[in-house]
């Protein structure tokens, strides 16, 4: 939870993971089943500090934790040893077309609880993990509704999503846990003809025109990181959580295509034409 949140979803059921640890989770590095993050009972007495709309799983998303860790999180210093960090990952309800339903407010309504995922720093923890994929002295699970180890849970996925995050305690939303932008927080639209939106999971345009050696920025509206990688293996952008944005040049002529490397479902293009 930190400068971005690249984590959710390879399986439903191990929300903290994301789609963008594919390369590295298929080497299975960190066992699934049972470990020593044990089943956080109680964990939605603690303090519930931000709330997100997964326009790609169709989920709503609470973060609980410690008081003690909020504190901290404000006052700059470092995460509690003990914290335990849970995400409740609920289905939203969704109408007779299977769209998600929202509230007043244009945030999801959520339905039935489908994961509970955590993650506890617990000093010298982080010795039992391979040093490739190691967050400090942090640990994930992945629950069921029920309180039961996810056995298929791609627990080496939640690590690689959270790595890039060192600086920030390896927490992908490190804002939200300060209160320093909150899930009601709003991003300035910005339109200009080489601009492009990241709002609901998706690229606005999803296609876009521009001339050689011109400049495209991406602006993050989500509540979730996304970074943008090219297709061709070329250029990658850093990770851009809300309210920020990120620019990259076309020097080449040619058609461009690019993806969230944090969620490779949202894909766009960009045709680059060559000077006159």
């Amino acid at each position: 939870m930190a400068k971005y949140a690249r984590c959710v979803a390879l399986l439903v059921a191990s929300v903290i993971a994301g789609p963008g640890a594919v390369a590295v989770a298929q080497q299975a590095l960190v066992p699934s089943g049972p470990n020593k993050l044990q089943f956080p009972e109680g964990y939605d007495k603690g303090v519930l500090y931000a709330t997100v709309d997964r326009h790609d799983t169709k989920q709503y998303r609470e973060f609980y934790t410690s008081a003690a860790a909020v504190q901290a999180a404000k006052d700059g210093k470092p995460i509690p040893d003990g914290t335990i960090i849970t995400l409740a990952a609920y289905a939203a309800k969704v109408d007779a077309e299977g769209k998600p339903v929202k509230d007043a407010n244009g945030r999801f309504v959520k339905d039935k609880l489908v994961a509970v995922n955590s993650m506890q720093k617990q000093k010298g923890w982080g010795e039992d993990i391979p040093a490739a994929v190691r967050n400090g002295d942090w640990v994930y699970q992945s629950f069921t509704p029920e309180g039961k180890v996810n056995e298929k849970a791609n627990l080496t996925a939640c690590y690689q999503c959270h790595l890039p995050f060192a600086q920030e305690e390896y927490l992908t939303n490190l804002p939200k846990l300060s209160g320093k932008f909150p899930s009601t927080a709003t991003v300035a639209a910005r339109s200009g003809p080489s601009d492009v939106a990241i709002s609901g999971f998706a690229f606005g345009p999803g296609a876009l025109k521009v001339t050689a050696g011109q400049n495209v920025t991406w602006t993050n509206a989500d509540d979730t990181p996304h970074q943008i990688t090219l297709a061709d293996g070329g250029k990658r952008s850093g990770v851009m959580l809300k309210g920020q944005s990120a620019t990259l040049q076309f020097d080449q002529a040619g058609n461009i295509a690019y993806f969230c490397g944090l969620h490779p479902g949202m894909k766009g293009s960009i045709e680059v034409t060559a000077k006159h």
